[in-house]
């Protein structure tokens, strides 16, 4: 009788609870997470259950209900989007920043310009007495075309130097001539046969108006770069990132091992593949940052930026004492062309007297100050830096998303990958869509692309051929760009929703062999730039 007792016993024994297998391991640390999650504790297991039901998680002992494991996926997802949305505003500030301090510079340097005009052309007496309207409507038409205008540069330049022509020509007749306007019209039309001003529209409209495009289209490629971050940036992830991002982030959780961090090579995959379409962008990313690296150099190519500007009154007040010095000459071939007037005279005693006065003057030695110069330099160097800063945001992006979230280099023999407390063995996949086709943690199809990003990729290759061409002088169209660069949607963070001054989590090193003379970002500004996500992680 004695054995079927011990039997018995023994039976008994192995399936009443206790802490013999292990399985009824406490939750407390879980229940504590999951509340301060604002979840309830409803349903909440207080000691680990059996984890056949679960569909994210690898079956197991597990604290984790079926709801559980849906709330965290959830969870883990729009956390990850919250991440991905505050890198985005950091960047957009940036570029908000590089707007504003360019904008600034351009139309402090074109308000001195035109407030230069009295000085510089005050000689000219009448000439410029009765033009300051003229003059002030082409600092107008100039500041337009700068904000965006659909004014054509070369007519609007071409227009103000036949006004000019046909008001020195008035003046300078004598006033018992009477000149119709049929015959000012006339006169007008010489300005580009018999070259009235001598060279100075020719130079002056070709340096102006690559200046002006250059200028014009830098800040539109600063804009549009902004607004792809922000299109970018409210992608949601998709249902399988969901499932391997709870894996990564809550599943340790549920399986006990809080304090265990996912595997450094582990994280890569999953944010790679979870950002597998944002990385398609980097192609065309880094092209129109280079690009707009090429413009912002070549404010400072001579003639440079500063100096184009600055030298407008010097170049007008050159020209118009060409005219001046060579009026009789040209009086006689208008003559020829357009008729007599009326009874020839000698011109305007008053005129002719200005002439003397202001021929001992020279706009041929115009020199910009030293300050004006130096104020050039320090922009572009500091547009050029911040852009290189900029230019790997894309497929840095997982880099920096795992940087606190992932195991040190030392720990990768006990982190979490995905199953258990253990080195993770498959190798890390490559940038972009297509790379993930082997992917073992994100199940992609590689053949559907997000639309949204395409079509911020097609944005991107616009921006860029606007670009190349206005570094060759050419005039850019920017009506056509629609409603991506305009309106309250503009990559331009406004009402207050960019923060400034902030570290962005574009703030990495640059590729020194895309980019040459690349500073490296200080390792000190990088965990800056992690606070928010870092902060985001130590609560989990």
């Amino acid at each position: 009788m004695r054995l079927p007792l011990l039997v018995c016993v023994s039976l008994c024994l192995s399936v009443a609870p206790g802490p013999v297998s292990g399985a009824d391991r406490t939750c407390t640390d879980l229940r504590q997470l999951y509340t301060g999650k604002g979840f309830t504790l409803v349903e909440v297991p207080q000691t680990e259950i059996s984890g056949e039901h679960l569909r994210m998680c690898p079956q197991g002992p597990t604290c984790c209900t079926s709801t559980m494991e849906e709330n965290l996926g959830s969870l883990s997802a729009k956390e990850t989007e919250g991440l991905i949305r505050e890198a985005g505003r950091s960047l957009q500030a940036a570029f908000n920043a590089l707007h504003r301090g360019f904008d600034t510079y351009f139309t402090e340097l074109h308000g001195n310009s035109e407030r230069s005009l009295l000085e510089t052309l005050s000689p000219l007496g009448p000439l410029y007495s009765q033009n300051t309207r003229l003059y002030g409507d082409l600092y107008a038409d100039l500041r337009q075309y700068y904000r965006g205008s659909a004014l054509n540069l070369d007519e609007t330049l071409s227009e103000f130097w036949s006004r000019l022509l046909e008001r020195t020509f008035k003046i300078s007749t004598p006033s018992e001539v009477s000149l119709s306007e049929d015959y000012l019209d006339c006169v007008a039309k010489q300005q580009e046969t018999l070259r009235p001003f001598g060279d100075v529209p020719r130079d002056m409209k070709a340096k102006l108006i690559r200046a002006f495009v250059t200028a014009r289209s830098f800040v539109q490629g600063l804009i549009v770069s902004g607004e792809v971050v922000r299109k970018v940036s409210q992608v949601h992830l998709s249902p399988e990132c969901m499932k391997a991002l709870m894996k990564l982030v809550y599943c340790p959780h549920c399986r006990g091992m809080a304090s265990v961090k996912p595997c450094s090579n582990y994280c890569s995959n999953v944010m790679k593949g979870c950002l597998a379409n944002q990385a398609d962008l980097n192609p065309e990313w880094q092209n129109l940052i280079d690009t707009m690296f090429q413009v912002a150099s070549s404010f400072s190519t001579e003639p440079s930026l500063d100096v184009v500007l600055s030298s407008i009154p010097a170049r007008i007040y050159e020209a118009v004492h060409f005219l001046q010095e060579n009026m009789d000459t040209f009086t006689a071939r208008v003559y020829q062309t357009c008729g007599t007037p009326g009874e020839e005279g000698t011109g305007s005693p008053a005129l002719h007297e200005q002439r003397k006065k202001s021929s001992s003057l020279t706009a041929s030695g115009y020199k910009p100050s030293p300050t004006a110069g130096l104020r050039l330099e320090m922009q572009v160097s500091d547009l050029s830096s911040k852009l290189r800063e900029m230019r790997q945001y894309w497929t840095q992006l997982p880099v920096a998303l795992c940087s606190k979230l992932a195991a040190g280099g030392a720990g990768q023999d006990k982190c979490w990958n995905g199953i258990t407390k253990a080195r993770y063995l498959p190798e890390v996949m490559g940038d972009g869509l297509a790379n993930q086709i082997n992917n073992p943690e994100v199940e992609l199809d590689i053949t559907k692309p997000d639309m949204t990003i395409r079509q911020q990729i097609m944005q991107l290759k616009i921006m860029s051929n606007r670009l190349k061409n206005a570094l060759d002088g050419n005039d850019v169209d920017f009506q056509d760009a629609s409603d991506d660069i305009s309106g309250s949607g503009s990559g331009m963070c406004t009402g207050g929703q960019c923060p400034r001054n902030r570290p962005g989590l574009y703030a990495f090193p640059p590729d020194n062999n895309r980019v040459r003379g690349a500073a490296a970002t200080p390792q000190s500004g990088l965990l800056l730039l992690l606070l928010p996500l870092a902060t985001l992680l130590f609560q989990r």
